[in-house]
């Protein structure tokens, strides 16, 4: 195998989600009403200071009668804390009651379960998961655009193309698909069609960090390791602590290994 296809996508995928948001997928507010909303949204806030507390909180609450609310937010702590092994269960089990209880958060649940299922390794359950969501609301470009993060986990690249088509044919200026369908491609090993993802992404999105990581793992897919190494740093000085920082460190540490 040649090098640069060992640049590790999931580096990218795991670490960010598909979608530029600030927060990951599974870790999403769902849209519930009622008199305790504003409970729900102060657990949810406290997931991110202090995830251990929230989860505390929330186990309380479920004890008290909070339901789906209390459950999902005790859920997002545990994803929080580091452990979506834990979250992704009762993400899932929300689910399948929402689609015979709650038909309209359904959808929503199904996706963050296959987030949480993903994060925990598990991408075979996770794509089940996200099918569900797609059969539910199947044009969403979101769901589209995490089934093809998940198929690239699994190493189905044609399946992640067919998905990143559609979403980007709902949404043609999300440039997180053009830079996902270009990785679709490197792993195919069609470095042009790559190429022109990455031109359009970045056309969108002057120096995003993603695409730029992406551009550097198909230049170094093509023999190019100066364009590759010139990328990844632009990429650390730009992003360093982010999932394509992460991708631009394997990459440089990959060439920059001396053979023997």
């Amino acid at each position: 195998m040649h090098f640069a296809a060992k640049v590790s996508l999931g580096l990218l995928l795991l670490a960010a989600g598909a979608q530029a948001a600030t927060q990951k997928p599974a870790q999403r507010p769902l849209a519930l009403g009622g008199a305790e909303a504003a409970r729900y949204e102060n657990c949810l806030r406290t997931t991110a200071s202090d995830p251990l507390q929230a989860h505390e909180i929330a186990r309380t609450w479920a004890e008290q009668g909070g339901g789906l609310a209390a459950r999902h937010c005790a859920a997002v702590a545990m994803i929080r804390y580091g452990r979506p092994d834990y979250a992704a269960p009762d993400l899932e089990a929300l689910a399948h009651e929402a689609a015979a209880r709650r038909a309209d958060l359904a959808p929503d649940l199904y996706a963050q379960a296959a987030q949480a299922w993903l994060l925990a390794r598990d991408p075979n359950r996770a794509l089940s998961l996200q099918t569900e969501a797609l059969k539910r609301r199947p044009r969403d470009a979101d769901f589209l655009i995490d089934r093809a993060m998940i198929r690239l986990d699994l190493k189905q690249p044609w399946e992640a193309v067919d998905d990143l088509n559609l979403a980007l044919e709902v949404a043609p200026r999300r440039s997180e698909a053009l830079v996902f369908r270009a990785a679709a491609y490197r792993q195919i090993g069609t470095a042009d069609l790559a190429e022109e993802d990455i031109a359009r992404a970045l056309t969108l999105r002057p120096d995003a960090p993603d695409a730029l990581a992406e551009r550097g793992a198909v230049k170094a897919m093509k023999g190019d390791k100066p364009g590759a190494r010139t990328d990844w740093l632009r990429v650390l000085a730009l992003a360093p602590e982010s999932a394509a920082g992460d991708q631009a460190r394997a990459g440089l540490e990959q060439i920059d290994v001396k053979k023997p």
